[in-house]
């Protein structure tokens, strides 16, 4: 692991001594897109999450909570978790590094100002990632760092991907689902639901519903659509 020295005041005395720390963390920063329209609601949650969600949303579907090309580690910790997986074309390197880095106890730090100008076109590298390829892995990690902490949970979306979500799971996690449900009152009252692959598409009803709950996320619930 690379060291850094740091300086601090020892207690009672008036000069530094020094701390030594490993540094295993990865650094970003918010983007600009290019242009400057395109993938809006994911360009605000790059940019909006506050320091706790850096964790606590790493199960969604919009990958790494700092974009890669973002991204500062130390050699050492690079080493570490271990080279990108060079597999080729529709592989997701960022997300399984990211996934890697975080089950070895790493660390997201985001630097608040936009030091990024992120272009969007056609031909990016990410189309050619398979969402089902991305799914089996998002599933496997909930499944690893986040299920074994709760004896029982609720799915809350009752539509086609709660369902998905559900038949995806081991044998063992199946069994601690309790319950399905859903918070849109036009959807339950239409008897049927179609759902629809983002977050903020309630008008902030559903973080609403959270909020008066009093929920902890990461501790109580997580986002993982």
């Amino acid at each position: 692991m690379e060291q850094v020295q740091t300086g601090g005041l020892r207690t009672g005395s008036g000069f530094l001594t020094s701390t030594l720390h490993v540094i295993q963390e990865i650094i970003g920063c918010r983007v600009r897109r290019d242009p400057p329209n395109s993938t809006e609601r994911y360009t605000r949650w790059i940019n909006q999450l506050t320091p706790e969600q850096l964790l606590t949303q790493v199960f969604t579907s919009n990958g790494p909570t700092v974009i890669m090309p973002t991204w500062f580690c130390s050699r050492a910790w690079f080493s570490h978790v271990g080279p990108f997986n060079e597999g080729g074309q529709g592989v997701p390197e960022d997300l399984l590094f990211f996934y890697e880095h975080l089950r070895k106890g790493g660390g997201v730090i985001r630097v608040d100002q936009s030091l990024l100008l992120y272009r969007h076109h056609p031909q990016a590298a990410t189309h050619c990632v398979l969402e089902t390829t991305i799914w089996t892995h998002r599933v496997r990690f909930l499944e690893e760092q986040a299920l074994p902490r709760w004896a029982a949970f609720t799915i809350w979306n009752a539509g086609k991907q709660g369902r998905r979500l559900y038949r995806s799971l081991t044998a063992g996690s199946q069994r601690k689902v309790v319950a399905f449900c859903d918070v849109d009152e036009n959807k339950i009252r239409k008897g049927f639901y179609c759902h629809e692959d983002s977050q903020d598409l309630t008008g902030g009803a559903f973080e609403d519903n959270l909020r008066s709950l009093h929920l902890q996320e990461g501790q109580d619930f997580l986002h993982f659509s």
